[in-house]
């Protein structure tokens, strides 16, 4: 793109360099998740890469465009392997530097298809017309993938919802509950899986190291004897007073009426207790947005994800 130079990320102070440049970006897009709230990077660092294993370092799979005051204009980066996330300044957004990073992106982010090709995705929302179109003509079509972004204004209205009889919602604990916590993932994420297939709760340990981590936002349901099986994690941004909520979950075995609004009505509450005017949280799947309306609203904004074969 003229005017602009690209590099690859160089490091540390370049993370934090990003944080600031998604922050004023997500400003400037009427705090709309246009490009990623800092919180998605953070968990993306924390538990994606660290944890999951299912993205290479930041190192290999970031770049960074610049401008002539080595200001950030735009950051491309995947969630992982096969996808590219275009990160761009308002000021300059076009379907040039667009394409110029698609195209970078093919080069980079694809990935092997095990039929001799490679695919790549990105995100387009049903609005962006010129996004749609470039993808289109690029060679790109919706692949029935989508997801719902909500957002609520944290008002005088949020209603305070009880959890089911017997059940509780309060922060989780210390470290002794973390193994908790964390089966209650892996029961909420893999409920068909071997429990054999468990790997232990350490990784939560890289969650709680994230910088906008608090543990009065790291809510859960419990059953009156104690059990962990119901969750939310909130990231407060105090920045742009926004709370973002991921991850969202519970245990297959407890679907009780009122437990998930409960536990995501109380993150609401703490948040406008902090200071917070806006959150947001996204889904994909039908439960999550029926459950999601109950409490955001029906109003969302969807994106189709394009995918295409190289």
């Amino acid at each position: 793109m003229p005017g602009l130079k690209m590099r690859p990320y160089g490091g540390e102070d370049d993370y934090w360099r990003i944080r600031a440049f998604l922050r004023r970006t997500f400003l400037k897009n009427g705090r709309r998740d246009v490009s990623w709230q800092v919180a998605r990077l953070d968990y993306w660092r924390w538990h994606v890469i660290e944890n999951c294993g299912t993205c290479p370092p930041l190192e290999e799979v970031t770049w960074l465009w610049e401008d002539a005051r080595g200001e950030i204009a735009a950051v491309l980066c995947p969630e992982s392997i096969g996808e590219a996330h275009l990160q761009i300044d308002p000021d300059f957004l076009s379907p040039g530097l667009q394409e110029e990073m698609i195209r970078f992106a093919e080069e980079h982010l694809a990935k092997d298809d095990g039929h001799g090709g490679k695919t790549l995705n990105t995100m387009a929302a049903v609005g962006d017309q010129v996004l749609q179109g470039l993808l289109g003509r690029l060679g790109y079509s919706r692949d029935g993938c989508m997801g719902w972004d909500r957002y609520r204004e944290l008002d005088d209205n949020i209603p305070l919802v009880e959890p089911g009889e017997g059940y509780i919602v309060r922060s989780l604990g210390g470290e002794e509950e973390l193994p908790a916590r964390s089966w209650a993932s892996w029961r909420a994420f893999h409920p068909d899986e071997p429990d054999e297939g468990y790997e232990g709760w350490e990784w939560y340990r890289n969650i709680q190291r994230m910088p906008l981590y608090r543990r009065d936002l790291d809510i859960v349901g419990a059953t009156p004897d104690g059990l962990l099986v119901a969750f939310c994690t909130v990231w407060y941004d105090d920045v742009t007073r926004t709370g973002y909520f991921e991850p969202v979950g519970r245990m297959p075995e407890h679907d009780v009426r009122g437990l998930m609004r409960g536990v995501l009505s109380t993150g609401l509450r703490r948040l406008r207790s902090l200071g917070a005017d806006l959150a947001m949280v996204g889904g994909t799947s039908f439960g999550a947005n029926v459950l999601y309306a109950s409490l955001f609203g029906l109003e969302a904004e969807r994106y189709d994800r394009w995918s295409r074969t190289l």
